[in-house]
């Protein structure tokens, strides 16, 4: 008896709907960030009526069932996938680092607007003598 293997690069048969890598990416992407705010901001995607997945759905114009064939058949090829995790993870970075900045201008500006004010209006000291004091009733 002969038994016959067939060495497929991939085991996991290729989507009906194939997503590009490009568009997996984002999705990764998009996924780390909706499920960051969900873990640091427990109440707000709740609040404003945004689960995850259906986000998803809906920005990439996919149904479950292409979704979870793309995640499957990408996870499959662990280099690929981790090459795609690293450039959400670089991409995360880039953006933190965009973001703290932004942040760090921004109380720079509102701390130099103080300043101005405080120049512009010196608090003045206050107090009545004798003199200059409220009629009494």
């Amino acid at each position: 008896m002969l038994v016959c293997f067939s060495c497929n690069e991939s085991p996991v048969q290729k989507p009906d709907h194939l997503l590009d890598e490009e568009t997996m990416v984002n999705i990764l992407y998009d996924t780390a960030l909706l499920q960051a705010a969900e873990s640091y901001l427990p109440n707000t995607l709740t609040e404003n009526k945004i689960r995850i997945k259906n986000y998803i759905y809906l920005k990439y114009n996919i149904d479950s069932v292409t979704y979870y064939q793309n995640q499957r058949y990408y996870a499959s090829d662990f280099k690929k996938y981790k090459n795609m995790f690293e450039q959400v993870s670089e991409r995360i970075e880039r953006n933190k680092t965009l973001i703290d900045t932004l942040v760090s201008q921004e109380k720079q500006k509102t701390s130099e607007e103080k300043t101005e004010r405080n120049r512009t209006f010196p608090k003045q000291k206050f107090s009545l003598n004798k003199k200059e004091s409220l009629p009494s009733q």
